[in-house]
């Protein structure tokens, strides 16, 4: 057993302080607000707060971060695409394990503590399966394993090139996964220890007839993901091809439920947000990667009003900071409707923005996380205050964590009881950066 003791917490019902955890097996056992500490506590100062699940990421994009930002015309998500197929290309095993720890260790120093990959990288090259099916998964999960963070793998589904039901060519073969495939695939890797779901890549690659079989037959095991609306020509597309936009289609002909996370969502329209919020779905919100492609801007205020819910993802992996990533969310929002303080309610921003996300995300990762609480894993985030908020209530200084500076945020993080992450380093930074760096010279990008 483990004990710590925090000079403020977050809790479900706001900051309490001198606040007493206790934990077992990587699980949170008790909780004591107003406690005192006991010799042997770890000493936490500033606030404690519940690690934030990523409820969307690529982990192999963080291949290329950085590699796209020449204009050589036209440039949009679809060219953008083109750079992605050309690295995806490149990628084996071996330096999907070295990628996927580096940004395990990245994004826990970010203050994420669990992340959900939507894994669509199954074959080789040429589109030859691996022997067995699951080796870049099992890459993957090596790699977060590595890194130390919570994983919920989300085996692709990906059979067209387009709406019209076209073949796949090209870099897409290297993602063709039928949906009986991916079941037996999402089944092999839950036996072997992981938690699993489905990452239906999208109305474009998963045609009607197969998002209905694989949402019927893998119904009460999972979370199931799809992205969604993410781009204006997805939606026109899918309107000509299909009769409604992606969203509205999948509330018209999908059995969207809490088990589901519509990814983006970016031009949903009014109707069809407060619709989905009724279904139980989480959308999940990934700004920097939107704003980045150039996608636009999500109406959460619309999500807000119909007590719907979102997390946030770090998606292609631009941005590995939960605390930016909500700065963006909130920001984008403002620019948006020409106001402050969206997502507030009534109460702190930062606050609001936390444990929304939290909750969210753990449950489109269908993880016992988010919350710091008896029976959740025990994932959490210790923050400094900035010098401004020093000496402010806890809301205060997890506004200004958000809000009020550009350094790292997450001191000392703890993912299933283990901290994995003190005064800023990570316990096998050295290790881990050093097979980055080896992975990404033979990719030769």
């Amino acid at each position: 057993m483990s004990s710590l003791f925090a000079d403020a917490a977050l809790l479900d019902d706001g900051f309490a302080c001198n606040v007493r955890i206790t934990a077992v097996h990587g699980d949170i056992e008790t909780v004591t607000p107003n406690a005192t500490a006991q010799p042997d506590d770890d000493h936490i100062s500033g606030v404690l707060l519940p690690g934030m699940p990523n409820l969307h990421s690529h982990a192999f994009q963080r291949a290329f971060a950085g590699l796209s930002e020449y204009d050589g015309g036209g440039g949009d998500f679809w060219t953008w695409r083109d750079a992605m197929y050309r690295t995806a290309a490149h990628i084996t095993p071996e330096t999907c394990t070295a990628i996927t720890a580096w940004l395990g260790k990245e994004l826990l120093k970010g203050g994420y503590t669990s992340v959900a990959e939507f894994h669509y990288l199954h074959h080789q090259p040429d589109g030859t399966a691996y022997a067995p099916l699951t080796t870049m998964a099992q890459a993957v999960a090596a790699g977060a394993a590595a890194a130390g963070i919570g994983l919920t793998l989300l085996v692709g589904v990906y059979e067209t090139a387009g709406f019209d039901g076209a073949p796949l060519t090209g870099g897409q073969k290297r993602f063709r996964n039928s949906v009986d495939s991916a079941l037996t695939m999402a089944a092999t890797l839950h036996a072997s220890g992981l938690t699993t779901g489905l990452a239906l890549h999208s109305l474009r690659a998963v045609p009607p007839a197969a998002l209905r079989h694989a949402a019927t037959d893998f119904a009460g095991q999972g979370p199931i993901h799809i992205h969604a609306a993410e781009q204006r020509a997805e939606v026109e597309a899918c309107i000509a091809t299909l009769g409604a936009p992606p969203v509205a289609w999948l509330l018209d002909n999908a059995p969207l439920d809490a088990s589901w996370c519509l990814v983006h969502g970016t031009h949903a329209t009014g109707a069809e947000i407060t619709a989905a919020a009724c279904t139980g779905a989480v959308i999940g919100l990934c700004p920097a990667t939107e704003a980045d492609l150039g996608d636009g801007i999500f109406d959460l205020p619309a999500l807000l009003d119909a007590s719907g819910h979102f997390g946030i993802g770090s998606d292609s992996n631009v941005l590995l900071d939960a605390f930016a990533e909500l700065r963006l969310l909130e920001y984008g929002q403002r620019l948006r409707g020409e106001r402050r303080n969206l997502a507030a309610a009534g109460g702190h921003t930062g606050r609001a923005l936390w444990q929304s996300a939290a909750r969210g995300g753990a449950r489109a990762s269908s993880r016992t996380v988010g919350r710091i609480a008896p029976g959740q894993r025990a994932d959490l985030v210790a923050v400094d205050p900035t010098p401004e908020s020093d000496g402010k209530s806890p809301d205060y200084m997890l506004d200004a964590a958000i809000f009020a500076t550009a350094r790292p945020q997450a001191r000392h993080v703890m993912a299933g009881g283990i901290w994995q992450v003190r005064d800023f380093t990570h316990r096998r930074e050295t290790a881990i950066d050093a097979a980055y760096r080896a992975a990404l010279k033979t990719l030769a990008l």
